[in-house]
């Protein structure tokens, strides 16, 4: 017979299980393998200089090794080593196509080389938008997730104060800013990748070298003339659905996210 006087305190809501922490995945699954490409692809005689194919390799193994511990610990693919291993493959393969055997590059390397840059970020903007209107929106997978609010409470609250038109319209609203962020570095990113890769001369014995340097100033740049502002856009973001959030559920941000 249970103690009345003592009644069970009440269980504490668990945290989702086997969730993606976004910032790790980029990092692991895009980031660093760019940053090999843009290291190692170098032909020269120093142990780190691999040349486009041999990096291209190790690049590839590490969203690819990460993808296969993620499926075997969760069941379920991450879309973030499928992101990784098609910027690696997008980005040695270019290298691959760009590089003439004679040390020179062809002409159009600087543009090829900007739509490269653009296109990840607005294949990612553009998925972040349509993927509102279907079941498995992205904003909960980088920014709204189950492994940051507690989703469960949150939607409770908005369905006991009838607020399900305005919590429609404030998730939108933080998907089209959110997704504003990856156009903006699409921009800037081909901007950085004409202004570096512009002024090499393609024809000169050296110029694979003069590639090679100017990457890995665009990759250096990007990181903080891209990644800085993004990262501004994406707390603005999130301080704006925190906003939205205590407005319609009368909850306070301790209630609203997961303690850490």
């Amino acid at each position: 017979m249970s103690d009345a006087s003592n009644p069970p305190a009440p269980a504490t809501p668990a945290k989702p299980a086997n969730h993606q922490h976004p910032l790790a995945n980029i990092l692991v699954n895009v980031l660093v393998p760019v940053l090999v490409l843009s290291y190692l692809s170098k032909d020269g005689g120093r142990p780190w200089q691999l040349g486009p194919a041999r990096a291209m390799v190790i690049a590839l193994a590490l969203p690819l090794g990460y993808g296969v511990w993620f499926f075997v610990k969760n069941r379920k693919p991450n879309v973030f080593s499928f992101l990784g291993m098609f910027s690696v493959l997008l980005t040695g393969g270019l290298t691959l196509y760009l590089w003439n055997k004679d040390g020179t590059i062809k002409p159009n390397a600087p543009f090829l080389f900007g739509i490269k840059e653009a296109s990840i970020p607005l294949v990612l903007g553009i998925s972040v938008l349509a993927s509102h209107w279907t079941p498995a929106p992205l904003l909960r997978v980088f920014l709204y997730s189950e492994a940051i609010f507690d989703i469960p409470t949150i939607e409770g609250k908005v369905a006991e104060r009838g607020q399900e038109g305005a919590y429609r319209k404030l998730l939108l609203g933080s998907t089209i800013l959110f997704s504003t962020s990856f156009f903006v570095s699409t921009a800037v990113n081909f901007y950085l990748a004409l202004h570096f890769l512009g002024g090499i001369n393609h024809t000169a014995a050296n110029a694979r070298e003069q590639y090679s340097a100017q990457v890995a100033k665009v990759t250096g740049c990007a990181l903080a003339v891209v990644g800085v502002p993004v990262l501004l856009f994406l707390m603005f973001t999130l301080l704006r659905l925190l906003a939205g959030l205590r407005k319609l559920t009368g909850l306070e941000n301790e209630q609203l996210l997961h303690p850490h």
